[in-house]
């Protein structure tokens, strides 16, 4: 028999909630007046969220669900998520969503020229922005009156936007959902493994650098995986090496002193997608808001994408069918 779910939480929480698994639920100062007050206090918030199975049953339209993560801030994360999303895309018979769960730093409407725009509300809920008929993007950063507000909100009431994000907008028929989160590892991973658990998410891509610096949290990033049996679609090392566009010498920007995401990815038994080297067109492109494949088609970096693209494409369709994941 399946386990009871306690009563549902009235949406959303106070920004000083101490959280339903708090001994102080119900009882802090910033309980006061709240409608779910009596309910937090009363412990009948035990048991599964009642949502999982809401979600659950919105992303039976969603093929594939993919989290692009990274231990450190500042790897190209972003970026590399919104070009994955346009190489998904690039392929007019698939229908490519993404979903920006970087509350605190949504760079996502910028990096795809759509800053500025607002969500509309329709009777099936949150409609997407589309950036392209089949390339729809949704972001904290839509729903901001500009884009130098500073979200500061506790971890509840993140959790209950991705709660929201997943519940209500009406993503329809796609294929690829690609998530881009926060670096680390926090309320947001932890609420957005939650949430899709009985989804059958496909996996993560982990991004990083190859200097040891970022290559540490990465590490504390697939042990993270690896605890709340997310399984790591594998590991790009962004910003791999420069190539002079005049004198054709590659140097080492960052130089991968332990060796690198390779060697890492070998001791740590991950798959290495591939790197991607390091291009001023790529943060111009994201600046501008436009796609870097479309810009340059022929650069050793936008073939480096189209390959790791490719592997992730050949991940979700050959090496691990659903019915596999996530039991």
């Amino acid at each position: 028999m399946a386990e009871r779910a306690g009563p549902a939480l009235v949406d959303v929480p106070p920004q000083e909630c101490p959280g339903t698994g708090s001994e102080q639920a119900g009882k802090a100062a910033a309980c006061q007046g709240c409608p779910n007050q009596g309910l937090c206090a009363s412990a009948r918030t035990a048991g599964p969220d009642p949502a999982i199975e809401e979600i659950k049953e919105k992303m039976k339209t969603v093929k594939h669900k993919i989290l692009v993560l990274s231990g450190k801030g500042g790897v190209g994360k972003s970026t590399f998520s919104a070009h994955l999303a346009h190489g998904l895309a690039e392929d007019e018979t698939m229908q490519v969503a993404v979903l920006d769960v970087d509350i605190c730093g949504p760079s996502i409407p910028k990096i795809m020229g759509l800053e500025g725009e607002q969500v509309h509300q329709s009777g099936s809920g949150w409609s997407p922005v589309y950036v392209e008929e089949n390339l729809g993007v949704m972001s904290v950063g839509f729903l901001l009156s500009s884009p130098d507000d500073a979200v500061i909100w506790r971890g509840p009431k993140k959790n209950g936007m991705i709660k929201q994000f997943l519940r209500d907008v009406d993503w329809g028929e796609v294929d690829y959902l690609i998530v881009d989160t926060p670096p680390g590892t926090s309320d947001e991973h932890l609420s957005i493994v939650q949430y899709l658990s009985a989804t059958c998410i496909d996996g993560a891509v982990i991004v990083t650098t190859p200097q040891e610096v970022a290559l540490q949290d990465v590490r504390k990033e697939i042990n993270f995986c690896r605890k709340v049996k997310l399984p790591v679609i594998g590991v790009v090392e962004n910003m791999s090496g420069f190539v002079c566009p005049k004198c054709k010498k590659e140097s080492q920007i960052f130089p991968p002193t332990s060796g690198g995401a390779e060697a890492m990815c070998h001791a740590l038994n991950v798959p290495l997608l591939g790197k991607v080297p390091l291009d001023p067109q790529i943060g111009k492109s994201c600046d501008m808001g436009h796609s870097f494949f479309s810009k340059i088609p022929n650069s050793p970096a936008t073939l480096s994408y189209r390959d790791i693209t490719q592997r992730i494409q050949a991940y979700c369709r050959h090496d691990h069918p659903q019915e596999e994941r996530n039991p």
